[in-house]
């Protein structure tokens, strides 16, 4: 007997990169978390999501929530993104990753580096962001699994998601300033990413992210995000990169 065709495509950079841009560009997710108290039942809820400089998901929720007691108690979940659009939503490709869910400390270096750059991406979270109830996760990537759309099937690893660039600490302590250069100085270059490179329609356009692999861009209600054919290795790379995508 012949063993039954596998329905997963074998997976390739076409399909890695959409991953990553399915994931980098999601205001919002479907957060799946194991409830204790239902008997094991998932539990399924919409959290906003940001993304720390490695590439992993981010999320803050209040420890009043269901989904964040679900969390503390089992640190499994899933997180689904990626935009229905218009007519059949089954058409559309989306991202489901499954992951280890890391409370972040208020203390800690992260917290700090998470906040900021949540911030960016969704400024009006600022109005309970400090509350004593609210803190942030870490969604570290175990595996995904990408549906590109009909008959587009592929596995993922967290290697595939992840990061991986020894840039990536310094361009974190560097973000802040060339973001705020990118902003102020290089507007045209800035709306020239989005409406060329991600095909958004215009709009005030502003530069909410860098890290080594590529740019998140917002409108203040939309995020694009803007992959960088491979990471770069050191900071040094990062200005005449970001000339060339602007010529």
């Amino acid at each position: 007997m012949s063993d039954k065709p596998s329905v997963l495509r074998e997976t390739d950079d076409e399909a890695r990169k959409l991953a990553r841009v399915l994931l980098r560009s999601a205001r919002s997710g479907a957060l799946a978390a194991i409830e204790p108290e239902s008997g094991g039942f998932p539990f399924v809820s919409r959290v906003l999501t940001g993304i720390d400089v490695d590439g992993a998901p981010v999320i803050l929720v209040s420890q009043l929530s269901t989904h964040t007691k679900a969390l503390l108690a089992d640190r499994r979940a899933s997180l689904l993104t990626g935009d229905p659009g218009k007519g059949d939503p089954l058409a559309h490709p989306r991202l489901t990753v499954q992951c280890d869910a890391e409370e972040v400390s208020r203390e800690s270096a992260a917290h700090a580096r998470i906040r900021e750059r949540f911030l960016r991406r969704h400024p009006r979270s600022k109005l309970y962001v400090d509350f004593p109830d609210f803190g942030f996760f870490r969604l570290n990537p175990l595996r995904a699994s990408l549906n590109g759309g009909f008959g587009r099937a592929y596995a993922l690893t967290a290697e595939d998601l992840i990061i991986s660039s020894p840039a990536v600490t310094a361009l974190a302590e560097m973000e802040s300033s060339a973001i705020e250069h990118m902003n102020i100085d290089h507007a045209d270059a800035v709306k020239h990413y989005a409406t060329v490179h991600c095909r958004a329609s215009d709009g005030d356009w502003k530069v909410v992210g860098i890290d080594a692999a590529g740019l998140d861009l917002s409108d203040g209600e939309r995020l694009k995000r803007l992959e960088f054919d491979a990471p770069i290795r050191d900071t040094a790379e990062l200005r005449p990169l970001l000339k060339k995508l602007y010529r």
